[in-house]
């Protein structure tokens, strides 16, 4: 999993829309920490760091302490807001997590070894993403960081499913079916133009057509 992190948090007295506005100009964002049979805890956390790691990648599935009001508590990300106008973070949701906690997450799935797939380096196929991500269920403190998919090997036509991933100990699918994660697809067929390339057939029926093979048998003799 990805290496936990610290946030200093300040804890919100006050709630509401004009609260929000006010902590956002002086650089905090406005969050929550809930879960574990407790009471929802306001809080506000820096802006900045916060935005930076939110686009650092992995933000919902890297466990954070957050340490406010003299307390240490072990978060999972589960949910953010962006402005709708001006994409900026407006809000986060944390939830509360211990060793026995069971999370749902998705997981990145990346891939290795294309030019070891005929497939894509002999037959100039493509490879043909189905599912970025795949959604588990694991304990909070042993979330993949990513699954691999190897596709050495690969011919077009061949598919990758889910069920060829490795999965930890601890973290079970959350649907039985058997989905696509990507495909290798042969490459798109160019286009001919056979217009200016032939001349055109003219078809020739009725008295014409006797008329012409009149004239073409003469010049035969």
């Amino acid at each position: 999993m990805s290496e936990s992190y610290t946030v200093k948090a300040e804890a919100r007295e006050k709630v509401g829309k004009g609260a929000a506005r006010h902590l956002r100009r002086n650089g905090m964002v406005p969050a929550v920490i809930y879960g574990d049979k407790q009471e929802p805890l306001p809080i506000a956390v820096p802006y900045k760091e916060t935005f930076l790691r939110l686009h650092a990648g992995g933000f919902l599935t890297t466990i954070a302490t957050i340490e406010v009001g003299g307390k240490s508590i072990r978060v999972l990300p589960k949910d953010y807001q962006l402005d709708v106008v001006k994409d900026t973070l407006a809000h986060v949701d944390f939830l509360r997590v211990s060793k026995n906690t069971i999370v749902t997450v998705n997981i990145p799935v990346h891939f290795e070894n294309e030019d070891a797939a005929p497939g894509i380096k002999a037959n100039d196929g493509s490879l043909n993403i189905v599912l970025h991500e795949i959604e588990v269920n694991c304990p909070a403190e042993q979330i993949p960081e990513a699954f691999t998919v190897d596709l050495t090997g690969l011919e077009i036509g061949d598919a990758v499913h889910v069920s060829a991933l490795k999965l930890p100990t601890g973290v079970t699918l959350t649907s039985d079916e058997d989905f696509t994660i990507a495909t290798i697809v042969p490459p798109m067929a160019e286009e001919v133009d056979e217009g200016e390339d032939e001349a055109p057939q003219t078809e020739v029926i009725g008295e014409d057509a006797e008329a012409a093979e009149g004239e073409a048998s003469g010049e035969d003799k």
